[in-house]
């Protein structure tokens, strides 16, 4: 849900950007681009300005010429049609910067300070940190000890998942940031929260009078959620190692796109109340007790040699950096529960997994079936009403329901109304990264991680890491290219339900209905 229209200018338009990590791959890829968007919306107006912060020496032309790649490459708005690039390339100043050196904050206030008077910025700072994990502490130390918090205006810390590797791990980083920072002024970025269809899932609940009294347990027979992506785990293999898909994954995607779906309607639209609801879906996960309930309710998957689009592909374990005897699961599918009064006895299923076939992000919703031995039921079988947040590539919500086919007497066939949002409004659909930049300089935490979520989750992730770690529970090997191992569709199979196809027609669909535009 967007709120910026009931929240109040915080001063989007007045805030001096500190990137550090200005030459990686997330600021080329989504940072540069994200504020090269907002500028050219008129979301920032000419009171901002940009550092760059990294190691490698660059001049600021090289600087300004690296930004301008960035938006060439990856912007939905293209630089060349644009007559006051040099205008918007004069807000980009680069500085390289040792993040253990004292000395080197103090010289970065003194820059600070200048582009702050030179453009009017009030003394506003958001320090973005897409760096890793381990640096997040020592860099807040040194923007304390280096005065560059002691200004008029506000300061907040944008940090990047993952955060911390485990319950204590993060614990410790949230109290060295803590030591600097108010709990408000810390941002922690989960860029699927930015998504617009993870977004409209709270429209679609809370502004459709005939959802909302069929959103529990008396109407809904299961959810399932899917990430799936086609990649394996390309140069990151050393890295990914170390992680796994629960922890890469499941900790903080997964089990967020799990509260958007059974967060009970917040008193107010305020960050605050709508971020408590998601805490309290937290709270109430059904906790595994021991490595047997891990084992009955969670399936753990590693890729192994197959086809993509007809090409033979390496399996994990043969990926460079990565153990030959590597347990690390590349894939693992869940039962979860939320025990509260609303969705009591509903299973939640949530998978995500590497070469996969198709890369997707996608939210079903099974409502319960009409009873077998009523009128049509005892005529013809009847398919459940599904309910599709299409998050990712396409962008939609899709309504599948029963009807008469037409020209037969009792022919009840599926069909479909299909609304593609991303087919409506193309390429120029904001990136995620664009909202979520725009909310943190305005102030707005809505789509934010607060810290007792990010705690909350963490401790259910670790029962199930500690259960695979310390049992040696049942590792499944899965052809590249396939829907994961069997235990996963065995996992559905035990309580009467099946994955349902995710991108595109599902099964057994005859689509002759009108689909429903917003034309």
């Amino acid at each position: 849900m967007t709120h910026t229209a009931e929240l109040p200018d915080f001063g989007a338009d007045r805030t001096l950007f500190f990137i550090f990590g200005a030459t990686g791959d997330l600021a080329r890829r989504k940072l540069f681009p994200a504020i090269y968007s907002l500028f050219r919306e008129g979301k920032l107006s000419e009171r901002f300005a940009v550092i760059g912060l990294a190691r490698r020496p660059r001049t600021n032309e090289q600087f300004r010429d690296d930004v301008k790649h960035s938006i060439e490459e990856f912007a939905r708005y293209k630089s060349e049609k644009d007559h006051n690039w040099e205008q918007f390339a004069e807000h980009f100043h680069y500085m390289s910067l040792d993040i253990n050196k004292l000395e080197q904050f103090q010289q970065l206030k003194t820059v600070a300070e200048q582009l702050d008077a030179k453009f009017d910025i009030g003394g506003n700072r958001l320090f973005y940190l897409a760096l890793a994990p381990e640096l997040f502490g020592s860099v807040s130390y040194n923007l304390r000890d280096g005065g560059l918090l002691e200004t008029e205006g506000w300061r907040r810390l944008v940090i990047e998942k993952p955060f911390g590797y485990d319950l204590p791990s993060a614990e410790k980083l949230n109290e060295q940031i803590r030591q600097v920072f108010q709990e408000e002024e810390v941002y922690r970025i989960d860029h699927y929260l930015g998504k617009e269809m993870v977004q409209n899932i709270e429209v679609v609940r809370f502004a459709n009078a005939f959802f909302e009294p069929l959103w529990n347990n008396k109407y809904i027979a299961n959810i399932q959620i899917t990430l799936s992506e086609t990649v394996g785990v390309e140069e990151r293999g050393g890295y990914y190692d170390h992680a796994g898909a629960l922890r890469d994954m499941g900790q903080n995607h997964m089990l967020q796109m799990i509260t958007m779906m059974a967060m009970e309607p917040p008193s107010r639209m305020e960050p605050e109340d709508i971020r408590d609801e998601k805490v309290k879906v937290l709270r109430s996960l059904r906790v595994f007790h021991s490595p047997e309930e891990v084992a009955r309710h969670v399936v753990r998957g590693q890729y192994d040699t197959g086809e993509m689009k007809g090409k033979p592909v390496p399996g994990y374990r043969d990926e460079e950096g990565v153990p030959d005897d590597s347990a690390t699961e590349t894939y693992f599918a869940a039962k979860v529960f939320v025990d509260n009064f609303r969705w009591a006895g509903v299973p939640f299923y949530i998978r995500t997994g590497k070469r996969l076939p198709v890369k997707t992000t996608e939210v079903v919703v099974e409502f319960k079936n009409m009873p077998d031995n009523v009128y049509f039921s005892r005529k013809t079988k009847l398919e459940p009403n599904l309910l599709v947040f299409r998050v990712n590539p396409t962008e939609g919500i899709y309504l599948k329901m029963n009807a008469k086919q037409p020209g037969s007497q009792w022919g009840i066939v599926p069909i479909a109304m299909d609304f593609c949002q991303s087919c409506e409004v193309g390429i120029n659909t904001p990136e995620a990264y664009e909202r979520l930049l725009y909310d943190a300089a305005r102030g707005d935490s809505t789509y934010f991680t607060r810290w007792d979520e990010v705690a909350l989750a963490w401790r259910f992730v670790d029962r199930i890491e500690s259960a695979w770690r310390d049992h040696s529970s049942e590792l499944h090997r899965y052809p590249a290219g396939t829907w994961g191992p069997d235990a996963a569709q065995q996992l559905l199979a035990e309580d009467g339900f099946k994955w349902w196809p995710v991108n595109g027609q599902l099964e057994g669909e005859v689509v002759w209905a009108t689909p429903v535009t917003s034309k």
